[in-house]
């Protein structure tokens, strides 16, 4: 019986969440949020506005590369992955044959 209410408590949950029906999306990064965290990370190190073009260009491409391979997630969904193996496994088969099976 308790693998009942379990199974109900997570839809409940899943439908109260502000993630529902977003439960993954891209993390979003601007080359600003990386220069203030790298200001406050190493205290007395100043990367003004007007810093040079390398470390403008740098700064975006890091920016852009934190974009495409981290993501933010649900934490239902999450523990949902975490919690049942062979579910990540297949989303994960089924991303790598994307477009494959027509």
């Amino acid at each position: 019986m308790s693998d009942v209410l379990d199974e109900a408590y997570e839809l409940v949950q899943c439908k109260e969440c502000p993630w529902y029906k977003a439960c993954v999306m891209p993390m979003r990064f601007t080359s600003e949020d990386i220069r203030r965290q790298l200001e406050s990370s190493a205290p007395g190190v100043d990367i003004s506005h007007q810093a040079d073009l390398g470390i403008q260009n740098l700064l975006s491409s890091m920016a852009t590369a934190a974009q495409n391979s981290l993501l933010e997630g649900c934490p239902v969904f999450i523990n949902r992955l975490r919690a049942n193996p062979k579910l990540a496994q297949r989303l994960k088969e089924i991303m790598q044959n994307w477009g494959k099976e027509e």
